[in-house]
């Protein structure tokens, strides 16, 4: 198929990559130059495992290319994917000023039947304003040209992006006409051959499906760390806990660990699209804007506990940080516990060096320069002069480190833990405080 994706950020590129190694002919628009320059000079302007590799062969083979050419794009593909970004807005509703645009370009320059999928996540009945957008765009020009818009939402874990398009659990359409549904099941029936993985539904339910998916696992996340919290309370270990309920198949054990609050761009601006979109049709979402309420409290909670040692004032103080990504395998940092972290200390009169394998030059633009923030090359640098190491992404480097190592860098000889990475008896017997997340120390 020739097949054009509107969008070269994180889900336009991985989708645009993912349709060319199996064949498909790939245009990929943005209007961003500096972008296609990035990636007509073989790089990318994303971290993602397997995506240069895949990108650099694929365009070798010629099925994938890059313009900022919109007639040509338009002109190009029977399927146009739109992948462009959905920001919150000031209210928290998602920001549908891009996918529209994209709607009336592709209204504006198409000439023959395209199916028009929305791949962006976007709330329920964005689908309907991207009819009516290419439709007012087709009037103006008085053309009579037929259209389908698809809603396929993406379930792209950053950091296992590639496997999860390549290798996806379930593949979700929302259709309203025939055509468009055999066109969809011809273009992802590469990406399942062992097994039908295709969930076909309306267009409404497809688009509510996304945000509904990711609403739930926020939700599981908020509940463990609010268990974690009450744990702690308690004198239980969070983590007998988890294994006790996720024993239960009913429950599972995925998405049960505790921590120091979830962040990316998915589950923050899904959970307040969500709980907007509710807001608008007179709908209080009373369970999000709890998950909500909770993951906000627990991103500072990391700063109670180095509060409870050291005092509230830590001025003179010095921390080491390990992990500034939201996540690991991944260099994006929008919402992450470690920005809220990093302002809390820098509030309180610290100084603070941190340390990420893939997110320094991220946090660098981020920052921009903060006084009393520094970054380190490797792990162990960052311990220099360090009072205590707090751990804020779990990145697999920081499974094993040498303790005793960390025992002779750090003063106050204490590790604050927001990814409950450690067995504690391993650390104390160490000779190290250990202070995790509703861990019994």
């Amino acid at each position: 198929m020739k097949i054009t994706v509107v969008g070269t950020g994180y889900v336009g590129l991985v989708s645009g990559a993912c349709l060319a190694e199996v064949g498909n002919d790939v245009l990929c628009l943005d209007v961003d130059a500096a972008k296609i320059k990035i990636l007509e000079n073989g790089d990318i302007p994303i971290h993602e495992p397997g995506l240069l590799e895949m990108v650099r062969r694929n365009v070798v083979a010629g099925r994938l290319k890059f313009t900022t050419d919109i007639k040509q794009a338009v002109e190009f593909g029977d399927v146009q994917f739109i992948a462009v970004g959905t920001p919150p807005d000031e209210d928290g509703s998602a920001d549908l000023q891009y996918v529209v645009a994209a709607a009336r370009n592709i209204g504006k320059h198409m000439t023959k039947h395209k199916v028009v999928v929305d791949k962006s996540t976007v709330p329920v009945g964005t689908a309907d304003k991207v009819k009516a957008a290419i439709a007012e765009e087709l009037a103006a020009r008085k053309a009579d040209v037929p259209f389908s818009v698809v809603s396929n939402p993406e379930f792209l874990k950053e950091g296992a992006a590639v496997e999860d398009f390549m290798r996806p659990d379930r593949i979700v359409i929302g259709v309203d006409d025939e055509h468009s549904k055999v066109v969809m099941h011809a273009l992802y029936a590469p990406f399942q051959r062992n097994h039908e993985r295709l969930v076909t539904m309306d267009v409404r339910s497809a688009e509510l499906t996304k945000y509904a998916a990711n609403a739930m696992l926020a939700t599981r996340i908020s509940f463990m760390n609010e268990l974690a919290n009450l744990a702690e309370i308690l004198g239980a270990d969070i983590e007998s806990v988890r294994k006790g309920i996720g024993s239960d198949p009913r429950i599972g054990y995925d998405f049960l660990y505790s921590g120091c609050g979830y962040g990316g761009s998915c589950f923050p601006n899904d959970v307040k699209a969500l709980i907007e979109t509710a807001k608008t049709n007179d709908y209080d979402l009373k369970v999000l804007n709890a998950v909500e309420a909770a993951n906000d409290i627990q991103k500072h909670v990391l700063t109670q506990k180095i509060k409870n040692h050291f005092g509230d004032n830590l001025a003179g103080k010095h921390f080491a940080i390990w992990g500034l990504a939201f996540k690991p395998n991944t260099d994006d940092m929008r919402e992450a516990a470690s920005r809220v972290l990093i302002h809390d200390l820098l509030s309180a009169g610290a100084t603070v060096v941190a340390y990420d394998p893939v997110a320094t030059k991220e946090a660098q633009r981020i920052f921009n320069d903060t006084k009393g923030l520094s970054f380190a090359k490797t792990p162990n640098q960052a311990l220099e002069n360090a009072d205590a190491l707090v751990i804020v992404t779990e990145w697999k480097e920081f499974r094993s480190p040498d303790f005793s190592i960390i025992k002779q860098k750090i003063k106050a000889k204490i590790i604050f833990d927001g990814r409950n990475m450690y067995d504690p008896k391993v650390v104390k017997s160490a000779g190290l405080e250990y202070r995790p997340i509703g861990r019994k120390i």
